[in-house]
């Protein structure tokens, strides 16, 4: 196949930003820090926990060393990996989604998790063997917003970046994808279309993603590619 799919993951294909929240704010909590829905969805919900950290930390002006941070996110992937297990979260949409686009196209994941959160969730519903490549926050030395992830998925799929259309659901998604020279679909699971002006098409479900609309979506002028990771 010459032409793929790529897909964002929480919030894409997994219910999951919630659970994400949750988690950073019970660990949060033990040290007297706050995050709301509306701070973590408006500010934070592109980055991965990491750098979620670390912009928390600077925008709150509180001291927190190298060290702390390393605590504070692998506290955080437990908290996460524990309520997790607990139950399906791949959208209803989902299964259907890969199915259709992965007779046609090549499929892949570029995501702020980690690799390992993202098969887990998977493999329950045999459906990690749909995707060729799978690009989690560990895989790339700079997350989304940066270009990074996309970059490395299609190069691993072994297709140009104007072959492949890219689903998010945040902007800053949608600028790692745009900036890697990949064709958008803006899926409104967690913002509303006025969030996701940026996308070439924006749609309310993956039910709406056939493979007639990424044709038409890779047949437009392609998109100028961005720069290589660093």
């Amino acid at each position: 196949m010459t032409e793929a799919v790529v897909f964002d993951f929480d919030g894409v294909l997994a219910d999951t930003e919630a659970l994400h929240l949750r988690a950073f704010q019970a660990i949060f909590r033990d040290r007297g820090w706050t995050l709301d829905h509306a701070t973590y969805f408006d500010r934070y919900l592109g980055y991965d926990d990491h750098d979620l950290v670390v912009a928390y930390a600077d925008d709150g002006r509180l001291p927190v060393t190298r060290a702390e941070i390393r605590q504070i996110v692998d506290r955080k992937i437990e908290w996460f990996e524990r309520e997790r297990s607990k139950g399906a979260l791949l959208f209803p949409t989902a299964a259907g989604a890969i199915a259709r686009l992965g007779a046609r196209y090549a499929l892949a994941i570029a995501s702020g998790s980690l690799g390992a959160e993202i098969t887990a969730i998977l493999e329950p519903a045999g459906l990690t063997a749909a995707f060729r490549v799978i690009v989690g926050a560990d895989s790339v030395a700079r997350s989304k917003p940066a270009a990074d992830p996309y970059l490395l998925a299609v190069q691993k799929l072994g297709v140009g970046p104007t072959a492949a259309v890219a689903i998010e659901d945040s902007r800053w998604g949608l600028t790692s994808a745009r900036t890697a020279g990949l064709r958008t679909i803006g899926i409104t699971t967690s913002y509303p279309a006025s969030a996701l002006r940026d996308a070439d098409i924006i749609v309310a479900s993956l039910d709406e993603v056939t493979v007639a609309l990424v044709a038409g979506l890779l047949a437009r002028r392609p998109a100028v590619p961005g720069p290589g990771p660093a």
